[in-house]
């Protein structure tokens, strides 16, 4: 039988080497292939990185992130540190890019690059059915649809997902994001991790949106294309305070409670529907959107479901139905749904849909990647099981 499986270990304690024996205690005598540390932003990455690398089991691998918040069975927390650590029938190659601001391509062929050394096997031999791709970024870079160009240049049926390493800080000018490679602590940084393996796997979205078969059209962008200026021909904000019913374009920015997270576009791929939501209007009537935009580009309007429920679900019957016997996941949760849960008050219900999962560790991240895509308010996850 082959099979991955997963045990967890969540810690409060501050100080990094009391962290990480506290961690590793609840571990017991595993000796994993690869070991995630999911770790709030505020703490000394440094230190915390060198206290655990220490006392992990020689050859056991270790990536990680800073977050806005760290996942596990038991819900959403703050302050803390997630370890999961994987072992059973998998092998990993790691792979770093650097300079990530600079040049996102050649940061994310690098990174791409160094995993499939470490495997022994060639970009364009990367079978889709046994390989699959973890990718960490630093998120407020915004660089994700460049690096992915690069990740999957020779690769491109390779199956990817992860999320933007992140900060609980909300202030812009004060937010940066580290992501852990063994024993480095990098930022301005794309991570891979190439899993191969011959037990069941899938790489898997959630969000809490149905469509509406309602489109709008972005007409004009300004010349960082991340702007859109107008929408169906008339001024961005305005035309989208129409759409939702609200007077003030104050109320639009993304986690307000009748703003855009309340019906946000996506992409239609398929039968699929990949959010990628407006996020801040601007003073000039503009949309900021997180991802690149095209003029002409024609986006679904999406309308908000039941939270907690449609989560629920995903856990109880996506994940089962699409993953053989489900033993681990490792869960990208959007920052942006924290901040709409928050709007709403309803982050306890969301949290508690967590039991519901298999042995899960995550984060919430600053913007998700899903099968070589950049979208937002979304849950993806990377679920291995048993056959």
């Amino acid at each position: 039988m082959a099979q991955v499986k997963m045990q967890t270990a969540r810690t409060t304690l501050k100080e990094p080497v009391a962290a990480a024996e506290d961690l590793l205690r609840q571990l017991g005598a595993v000796k994993p292939v690869l070991v995630t540390m999911f770790a709030s932003r505020e703490r000394d990455q440094y230190a915390l990185n060198r206290a655990v690398r220490e006392r992990l089991p020689p050859g056991t691998r270790l990536v990680g992130a800073t977050t806005a918040g760290e996942l596990d069975n038991q819900g959403i927390h703050e302050g803390s540190v997630v370890l999961a650590a994987l072992s059973g029938d998998l092998e990993v190659g790691l792979g770093l890019g650097t300079r990530l601001s600079l040049d996102a391509i050649t940061a994310g062929q690098n990174a791409i690059k160094r995993a499939c050394e470490e495997l022994g096997v060639r970009q364009q031999d990367l079978d889709p059915r046994r390989y699959v791709g973890l990718v960490i970024d630093d998120g407020f870079r915004f660089k994700k649809e460049e690096l992915l160009l690069g990740i999957l240049e020779r690769s491109q049926t390779l199956v990817l997902v992860g999320g933007g390493a992140s900060d609980d800080n909300r202030d812009p000018a004060r937010q940066s994001a580290l992501i852990h490679v063994d024993g480095e602590v990098v930022t301005d940084a794309v991570l891979v991790a190439l899993f191969r393996t011959s037990a069941p796997w899938g790489a898997l979205r959630s969000h809490w949106y149905v469509p509406t078969g309602e489109k709008l059209t972005i007409t004009k962008v300004d010349e960082s294309h991340t702007r859109a200026l107008e929408i169906d021909g008339h001024p961005a904000a305005k035309r989208y305070a129409e759409i939702l019913g609200v007077e003030d374009v104050a109320e639009l920015e993304f986690g307000t409670p009748r703003g855009f997270a309340v019906r946000p576009t996506a992409l239609r791929v398929g039968r699929e529907y990949f959010i990628r939501a407006a996020w801040r209007p601007q003073e000039d009537g503009s949309i900021l959107f997180a991802n690149l935009l095209e003029e002409g580009t024609e986006l679904e309007l999406m309308q908000l479901g039941d939270m907690a429920g449609m989560t629920r679900s995903f856990f109880t019957e996506e994940m089962p139905r699409r993953v053989q016997n489900p033993q681990a996941a490792l869960l990208f949760h959007c920052g942006g749904r924290m901040w709409y849960a928050h709007a709403t008050n309803t982050v306890p219900q969301l949290a508690e849909t967590l039991k519901a999962a298999p042995t899960a560790a995550g984060l919430n991240v600053h913007f998700e990647i899903y099968s070589g895509f950049h979208i937002n308010t979304t849950l993806t996850t990377l679920v291995f099981g048993a056959n």
